[in-house]
Protein backbone atom coordinates (compact mmCIF):
# COMPACT_ATOMS: atom_id res chain seq x y z
CA UNK A 1 0.00 0.00 0.00
CA UNK A 2 1.29 3.44 -0.97
CA UNK A 3 0.06 6.54 0.85
CA UNK A 4 -0.40 9.66 -1.27
CA UNK A 5 -0.45 13.09 0.38
CA UNK A 6 0.21 16.68 -0.60
CA UNK A 7 0.11 20.22 0.72
CA UNK A 8 0.69 19.62 4.42
CA UNK A 9 1.99 23.19 4.81
CA UNK A 10 3.69 22.19 8.08
CA UNK A 11 0.70 20.33 9.56
CA UNK A 12 0.70 16.55 10.00
CA UNK A 13 -2.68 15.55 11.40
CA UNK A 14 -3.15 12.51 13.67
CA UNK A 15 -5.87 11.25 11.29
CA UNK A 16 -3.38 11.30 8.42
CA UNK A 17 -0.74 9.44 10.44
CA UNK A 18 -3.35 6.82 11.35
CA UNK A 19 -4.39 6.34 7.72
CA UNK A 20 -0.76 5.99 6.63
CA UNK A 21 0.10 3.40 9.28
CA UNK A 22 -0.33 0.40 6.94
CA UNK A 23 1.65 1.90 4.05
CA UNK A 24 5.00 0.53 2.87
CA UNK A 25 5.70 3.81 1.07
CA UNK A 26 4.47 7.37 1.50
CA UNK A 27 4.57 9.85 -1.38
CA UNK A 28 4.36 13.58 -0.57
CA UNK A 29 3.97 15.84 -3.60
CA UNK A 30 5.12 19.10 -2.09
CA UNK A 31 4.25 22.15 -0.07
CA UNK A 32 5.68 20.29 2.90
CA UNK A 33 6.01 23.41 5.06
CA UNK A 34 8.33 22.15 7.80
CA UNK A 35 10.88 19.41 7.24
CA UNK A 36 9.78 17.80 10.52
CA UNK A 37 6.68 16.65 8.60
CA UNK A 38 8.97 14.41 6.49
CA UNK A 39 10.90 13.29 9.58
CA UNK A 40 7.64 12.25 11.27
CA UNK A 41 6.43 10.47 8.14
CA UNK A 42 9.74 8.54 8.05
CA UNK A 43 8.82 7.09 11.46
CA UNK A 44 5.91 5.36 9.69
CA UNK A 45 7.47 4.23 6.43
CA UNK A 46 9.87 5.07 3.63
CA UNK A 47 9.03 8.49 2.15
CA UNK A 48 9.51 9.84 -1.36
CA UNK A 49 8.91 13.57 -1.66
CA UNK A 50 9.35 16.65 -3.79
CA UNK A 51 9.10 20.32 -2.97
CA UNK A 52 6.23 22.58 -3.91
CA UNK A 53 5.92 26.26 -4.72
CA UNK A 54 5.58 27.20 -1.03
CA UNK A 55 8.70 25.25 0.02
CA UNK A 56 11.27 28.05 0.04
CA UNK A 57 14.28 25.86 0.92
CA UNK A 58 15.39 24.70 -2.53
CA UNK A 59 17.81 22.19 -0.96
CA UNK A 60 15.18 19.99 0.71
CA UNK A 61 14.12 18.22 -2.47
CA UNK A 62 13.78 18.36 -6.23
CA UNK A 63 10.73 19.86 -7.93
CA UNK A 64 10.02 16.59 -9.72
CA UNK A 65 11.04 12.97 -9.42
CA UNK A 66 10.52 9.58 -11.04
CA UNK A 67 10.31 6.54 -8.80
CA UNK A 68 10.11 2.89 -9.79
CA UNK A 69 8.16 0.56 -7.53
CA UNK A 70 6.57 -2.83 -8.21
CA UNK A 71 7.28 -2.53 -11.96
CA UNK A 72 5.45 0.81 -12.01
CA UNK A 73 6.99 4.17 -12.95
CA UNK A 74 5.54 7.04 -10.96
CA UNK A 75 6.25 10.69 -11.75
CA UNK A 76 5.92 13.18 -8.90
CA UNK A 77 5.29 16.84 -9.64
CA UNK A 78 3.65 19.47 -7.46
CA UNK A 79 1.90 21.53 -10.11
CA UNK A 80 0.45 19.49 -12.99
CA UNK A 81 0.98 22.44 -15.34
CA UNK A 82 4.76 22.15 -14.78
CA UNK A 83 5.42 18.68 -16.15
CA UNK A 84 8.93 18.95 -17.60
CA UNK A 85 9.35 15.54 -19.21
CA UNK A 86 7.80 13.54 -22.02
CA UNK A 87 5.69 11.16 -19.94
CA UNK A 88 5.22 8.66 -22.75
CA UNK A 89 8.93 8.53 -23.67
CA UNK A 90 9.78 8.04 -19.99
CA UNK A 91 7.24 5.16 -19.81
CA UNK A 92 5.39 6.79 -16.92
CA UNK A 93 2.45 4.76 -15.61
CA UNK A 94 1.17 7.15 -12.93
CA UNK A 95 1.52 10.89 -12.26
CA UNK A 96 0.95 12.02 -8.67
CA UNK A 97 0.58 15.76 -8.17
CA UNK A 98 -0.86 18.33 -5.74
CA UNK A 99 -0.95 22.14 -5.60
CA UNK A 100 -4.67 22.69 -6.22
CA UNK A 101 -5.76 21.27 -2.83
CA UNK A 102 -8.52 19.46 -4.73
CA UNK A 103 -8.52 15.69 -5.13
CA UNK A 104 -8.81 14.40 -8.68
CA UNK A 105 -8.24 11.27 -10.73
CA UNK A 106 -8.27 10.79 -14.48
CA UNK A 107 -6.62 8.81 -17.26
CA UNK A 108 -5.05 10.25 -20.37
CA UNK A 109 -3.14 8.34 -23.07
CA UNK A 110 -2.73 5.32 -20.81
CA UNK A 111 -1.35 7.30 -17.86
CA UNK A 112 -3.21 7.53 -14.54
CA UNK A 113 -3.17 10.99 -12.92
CA UNK A 114 -3.86 11.29 -9.19
CA UNK A 115 -4.16 14.38 -7.02
CA UNK A 116 -4.78 13.20 -3.44
CA UNK A 117 -5.97 16.64 -2.34
CA UNK A 118 -4.58 18.51 0.65
CA UNK A 119 -4.10 17.26 4.22
CA UNK A 120 -2.90 20.59 5.60
CA UNK A 121 -4.90 23.57 6.69
CA UNK A 122 -8.25 23.84 4.95
CA UNK A 123 -8.08 26.26 2.05
CA UNK A 124 -10.65 27.52 -0.41
CA UNK A 125 -13.40 25.66 1.54
CA UNK A 126 -12.21 22.41 -0.08
CA UNK A 127 -12.41 19.09 1.77
CA UNK A 128 -9.27 17.71 3.38
CA UNK A 129 -8.26 14.44 1.76
CA UNK A 130 -5.51 11.97 0.96
CA UNK A 131 -5.34 8.80 -1.12
CA UNK A 132 -3.94 5.29 -1.05
CA UNK A 133 -2.63 3.45 -4.08
CA UNK A 134 -2.61 -0.32 -4.31
CA UNK A 135 -0.89 -2.13 -7.15
CA UNK A 136 -2.99 -5.22 -7.85
CA UNK A 137 -2.02 -8.53 -9.39
CA UNK A 138 -1.69 -8.36 -13.16
CA UNK A 139 -4.84 -10.44 -13.68
CA UNK A 140 -6.91 -7.57 -12.21
CA UNK A 141 -6.92 -5.42 -15.34
CA UNK A 142 -9.27 -2.55 -16.14
CA UNK A 143 -9.09 -0.95 -19.59
CA UNK A 144 -10.74 2.26 -18.45
CA UNK A 145 -10.95 4.19 -15.20
CA UNK A 146 -13.84 2.79 -13.15
CA UNK A 147 -15.45 3.91 -9.92
CA UNK A 148 -15.97 0.60 -8.09
CA UNK A 149 -17.13 1.96 -4.73
CA UNK A 150 -17.89 5.34 -3.18
CA UNK A 151 -14.25 6.54 -3.08
CA UNK A 152 -12.40 3.69 -4.83
CA UNK A 153 -11.27 3.71 -8.45
CA UNK A 154 -9.55 1.07 -10.58
CA UNK A 155 -7.51 1.47 -13.73
CA UNK A 156 -5.24 -1.16 -15.27
CA UNK A 157 -3.78 -2.98 -12.25
CA UNK A 158 -4.10 0.03 -9.91
CA UNK A 159 -6.64 0.73 -7.20
CA UNK A 160 -6.91 4.23 -5.73
CA UNK A 161 -8.92 5.03 -2.62
CA UNK A 162 -9.59 8.64 -1.69
CA UNK A 163 -9.84 9.12 2.06
CA UNK A 164 -11.66 12.18 3.43
CA UNK A 165 -10.08 13.52 6.60
CA UNK A 166 -12.82 14.56 8.98
CA UNK A 167 -11.77 17.06 11.61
Amino acid sequence: MIGLISDTHGLLREEVVYNLSNCSLIIHTGDIGKFEVIENLEKISKVEFIRGNCDKDKDIAKEEKIIDIYNTRIYLVHDISKVNIDLEKENIDIVVYGHSHKSNIYEDKGILYINPGSVGLRRFKLPISMAKLKILDNECYYDSLKLIDKNIYRYKCYEVEFIPIVI
